[in-house]
């Protein structure tokens, strides 16, 4: 499962790169099969684990040793179902159907190179429902080393997609721009999340430090390999191109860590003073609202020759993150609860 969500960030970012640096391509341009055999990987591994816990449970066995969440009874009964392999299943599955779609789109409208057309916005969002399945799986093994090792990197990768969708909202003009509110949201919905369900002393540190090494990675190898891919096929980069960032891993926050251990430090705080559990997740989130969205704001201009900001831009976005970041901290601190139920339960 985290093998194919890994496969398919890794050909979003080479896919990105190539449409900036190259332009124009055909459906079946190896980026793109590196986006659909991730999804096909994640896709077949949901399925196998079904077909596991279906036979467990026909043959008497308890299919809740399996992992991956508590076992959901589907088709009325038919089949039984770990709930994030289940979740992820239903993401791949709809990924594929929309690939389709994408497919027709392209032979109607020809090849955009757009990211918030109604086809892609649709995959994005079918990504984001399997990489929502892998924290699930992952969230059901938590008490063993390779399920919090594998939260750390399936949060990031989800971290990556989710904000994407908010791209659909470009069409109602807003204030401010759709990509930073949905950036904004989903970095602390999940960042709380994470350090909810692991509840480590450096949870949310462990999150930001494996989306740095994504980002970091990406940085390097997304250009590098739509020089290389555009060699071999033969054709011409864009004129211009030098300085520009890469598009996805620029459109990751870079001072994640700060609000990373702020969160840790503060959890660690509350839990030796009794502070609210409700009220300090809000307040985490209102204030990765105002991090993230200040940083945000600033960072090209930081890493790039990109003009600074207007004062009133970065303070705007900052304004924005607090209700924002409130709403996200709230959210992640229930999804948190709702995926440690079971264990709240037996004790």
């Amino acid at each position: 499962m985290l093998l194919g969500t890994l496969v398919t960030l890794i050909g979003l970012s080479w896919d990105v790169q190539w449409h900036d640096d190259v332009g124009p391509d055909t459906f079946f341009t190896l980026p793109h099969l590196f986006l659909y055999s991730g999804s096909a990987i994640a896709g077949f591994a949901g399925l196998a684990m079904v077909l596991r816990a279906t036979a467990a449970q026909r043959a008497g066995r308890s299919a809740g040793q399996l992992g991956g969440g508590a076992p959901v009874r589907v088709f009325g009964g038919y089949f039984t179902a770990p709930l994030g392999y289940l979740v992820a299943g239903t993401g791949a599955a709809s990924f594929l159907l929309y690939g389709l779609l994408d497919l027709m789109w392209h032979s109607i409208y020809g090849f955009d190179a757009v990211l918030n057309s109604p086809p892609h916005i649709a995959l994005f969002l079918s990504m984001s429902i399997t990489m929502a399945g892998s924290v699930i799986v992952f969230a059901a093994a938590r008490e063993e080393r390779w399920g919090r090792a594998g939260i750390a990197v399936a949060v990031p990768i989800l971290m990556t997609f989710t904000p994407i969708t908010a791209l659909a909202f470009q069409v109602l003009h807003l204030p401010i721009d759709p990509h930073l509110l949905g950036t904004i949201f989903f970095v602390v919905l999940l960042v709380v999340l994470a350090a909810g369900v692991l509840r480590r002393p450096f949870g949310a540190t462990a999150v930001a430090m494996s989306a740095g090494v994504m980002q970091v990675v990406l940085w390097f190898f997304s250009p590098w390999a739509a020089r290389v891919y555009a060699d071999w096929v033969g054709l011409p980069l864009r004129d211009g191109i030098e300085g520009r960032l890469p598009p996805i891993p620029a459109a990751l926050p870079m001072f994640l860590i700060v609000f990373a251990l702020a969160v840790d430090a503060i959890r660690l705080l509350a839990g030796r003073r009794g502070w609210s559990g409700r009220l300090v997740p809000v307040a985490l989130g209102a204030l990765g609202g105002v991090i993230i969205g200040s940083t945000m704001a600033a960072q090209r201009s930081m890493f790039a020759n990109y003009p600074l900001p207007p004062v009133n831009f970065v303070i705007m976005a900052a304004l924005w993150g607090i209700p924002i970041g409130a709403l996200a901290g709230f959210l992640g601190h229930r999804l948190a609860l709702m995926l440690r139920y079971r264990e709240r339960t037996e004790a």
